[in-house]
């Protein structure tokens, strides 16, 4: 992987940082400034039904920023597009496509092969 390669994926995976952190601010905006009192049960459930919802998404964004996090990390020490598994190189393809990829496709197949076995 040349520099080339490198810098783009570098800006790829800032971009995402930055529109997760974008959508964080925006969700605590939200949330404070939602009014407590609901009088009508139905109501008071959506809002906590949909609260509920955002929260879990911003679960599942905090993993994410983790991963884009040690992806640029990689990318500083040099280590980025090598696979954790088995040594080799990542595809471009694969990178493109999944920036935060620690796994090849045949270690990655192979983990969730052995998940799937394990029943998680």
């Amino acid at each position: 992987m040349d520099e080339s390669d490198l810098l783009r994926f570098k800006e790829q995976l800032e971009a995402m940082k930055a529109e997760i952190n974008i959508d964080v601010e925006q969700t605590l905006t939200e949330m404070t400034s939602q009014t407590g009192n609901i009088p009508d049960p139905n109501d008071r459930a959506t809002m906590e039904s949909d609260r509920s919802f955002e929260l879990r998404i911003r679960g599942r964004e905090r993993k994410l920023m983790d991963k884009v996090d040690e992806a640029l990390a990689r990318i500083e020490d040099g280590t980025y597009g090598v696979c954790d598994g088995c040594g080799c190189d990542i595809a471009i393809k694969r990178l493109q496509a999944r920036p935060v990829a620690k796994y090849c496709i045949d270690c990655k197949s192979l983990q969730e092969q052995r998940e799937k076995e394990r029943g998680r």
